[in-house]
């Protein structure tokens, strides 16, 4: 994910993007209608949200990818001429409410709980002063490294700076309409004691959730009973008070003239509260664009507090940053599950999408993954093996070296090297530390019955046969003639070039679970070519004669 760079302004990109219906145009063009008719604001401006109540996650870059993606779409829409900026905010004054289940040391933060999040001592060790600022240059790192073009917003820093004083007076002014919205979407109880306002408590620190005995609108203060009892009154300025997590949004809207926010579905609901509360602050709502969430592998929502679901860095320890970027591109209105499972698909898929750009029209181009990705300019990388395939040559040689797997991929492609395709090299590195860690401790290995002997036994002669310079597609041939010949393979839905029944997915599925020990693995001959025919033979020759089963 490139910083922004120049935008092509050609006609052609120009008449595909006024018709593209890729999700980032039609976002952007939400905004370019905003402002019809309208002049333009000095800077249009995109934000997301970050909560550091725990360390940011996938979903946290999700966002900020995805803004991204529809930024550059507006920068394309208006030919560049309207200045933009990306706010990435951070809710740090948010009262650490529980303490998250991946911290070192959860009794070193139980004293601090309700504390504002940049008030809670940092349990992680470092130079950082507190757990939110912990967590938030752990947001920035990531940010950094992706070459993310964002400003970062902290809300301790805004609260107590006087960024947001002028709309805090203004609520205060207009507390009696905020509570008119906020009053019916609470429970009898709640209602009773419900402030926007949560004063933070002078005495312990706490975020407050405590009724107001007065709001004085001229004075912009607010009183109420601290903890100990005591009636107190704090100004609404000055970070001596913040507001509560609706009332918040829409405050902050206000106050900045937001244009664009995306969020996930759990925040539907709230998004005509969050829109009213902005207009009654005297702001105009942004345009939403809502998200579905990722799922772990068992279905649950992902959580920072929980710390389940993949983290940012546990994907980059598999896979190049582009495939994660590709995740965060497709199908974003669908729930997906966020597992170590999905890597090699999105690493595969991207190379595909990547591969295919520079043969397409612009129409095709502009709802191509990779020119949302590169801010209209994807690199020209050539990938001969796959992903997919790397990993089962892994599996295959049992290479716990790159070296190894190179002596196979230069003998298949001659004339390509680590100095010739540094990105190929690149993921070697990452198929034999994925292998390692998720393929090998789930391998196993089983034993072929009479009929698959035989299968096996005829493909490796099949393949005996075949001159030295086959080709994956020569190999795949001879794996069907064999399949073909034996009844249980025969797939009669399907037909042979020959008019004969077609094979069977069976076949394939019982060559990778005997000789590779897994469920599948990608198309046999080209696998076989990497791996090479007598290599390939030899290893059939292993599972025949039972030396693959432990």
């Amino acid at each position: 994910m490139p910083r922004s760079n120049l935008i092509d302004q050609s006609p052609d990109v120009l008449a595909a993007a006024a018709e593209s219906k890729a999700w980032p145009f039609e976002e952007a063009k939400k905004i370019v209608n905003r402002y019809k008719g309208r002049d333009y604001p000095e800077t249009v401006l995109f934000e997301t949200g970050y909560g550091p109540s725990g360390l940011p996650h996938i979903g946290t870059f999700g966002e900020v990818a995805r803004t991204t993606m529809v930024r550059h779409a507006f920068r394309v829409l208006t030919q560049d001429k309207v200045k933009t900026k990306l706010l990435c905010f951070s809710d740090d004054m948010d009262g650490m409410r529980k303490i998250p289940d991946n911290v070192p040391d959860r009794a070193f933060l139980e004293p601090h709980l309700q504390k504002p999040l940049t008030a809670v001592p940092n349990p992680f060790g470092g130079d950082y002063e507190s757990f939110g600022h912990h967590n938030n240059a752990m947001l920035r790192r990531f940010l950094d490294t992706f070459g993310f073009d964002y400003e970062f917003a902290s809300a301790t820093e805004y609260y107590k700076s006087g960024r947001f004083d002028d709309v805090l007076l203004r609520a205060a002014e207009r507390y009696d309409q905020i509570m008119k919205v906020m009053l019916p979407t609470l429970g009898e109880e709640r209602q009773a004691t419900y402030s926007p306002f949560l004063p933070i408590s002078p005495k312990s620190g706490r975020v407050l959730y405590v009724p107001m005995k007065h709001v004085d609108a001229k004075a912009g203060t607010i009183t109420f009973d601290d903890e100990d009892g005591v009636e107190t009154t704090l100004p609404v300025t000055g970070g001596k008070v913040k507001m509560q997590w609706k009332p918040d949004f829409g405050m902050r809207w206000a106050a900045l003239g937001v244009d664009f926010e995306m969020f996930g579905k759990d925040h539907q609901t709230n998004a005509a509260i969050y829109d009213r509360i902005c207009e009654i602050l005297g702001g105009r709502a942004p345009e939403h664009f809502v998200y579905e969430l990722f799922l772990d592998e068992n279905g649950q929502k992902i959580s920072k507090s929980k710390g389940n679901g993949l983290t940012i860095d546990e994907w980059l320890t598999y896979a190049p940053t582009e495939s994660l970027g590709l995740y965060m591109y497709q199908r974003p209105r669908q729930a997906k599950k966020l597992y170590f499972d999905v890597i090699p698909k999105a690493v595969d898929e991207y190379y595909s999408f990547l591969s295919a750009y520079p043969r397409q029209a612009w129409k095709e181009r502009l709802g191509n993954p990779v020119w949302h990705m590169h801010n209209g300019n994807p690199p020209a990388i050539e990938l001969p093996v796959s992903f997919a395939l790397l990993l089962n040559l892994v599996s295959a040689s049992n290479a716990h070296d790159r070296s190894v797997l190179w002596g196979f991929i230069s003998r298949h492609a001659p004339g390509v090297t680590p100095a010739t395709h540094p990105e190929l090299d690149k993921l070697t590195a990452y198929a034999i530390r994925y292998f390692d860690d998720f393929v090998k401790p789930t391998k196993v290995f089983r034993a072929p019955d009479e009929v698959e002997r035989e299968a096996l036994s005829a493909l490796g002669v099949a393949l005996g046969a075949l001159p030295v310079e086959a080709d994956g597609e020569a190999i795949q041939n001879a794996a069907l003639n064999v399949a073909r010949r034996i009844e249980r393979y025969q797939d009669h839905s399907k037909q042979s070039p020959e008019g004969g029944p077609g094979v069977s997915v069976a076949f394939f599925q019982m060559i990778y679970q005997v000789l590779i020990g897994q469920e599948r693995g990608p198309r046999f001959g080209s696998f076989a070519a990497l791996y090479g025919v007598e290599n390939t033979r030899a290893l059939i020759e292993k599972a025949l004669a039972g030396e693959l089963v432990v």
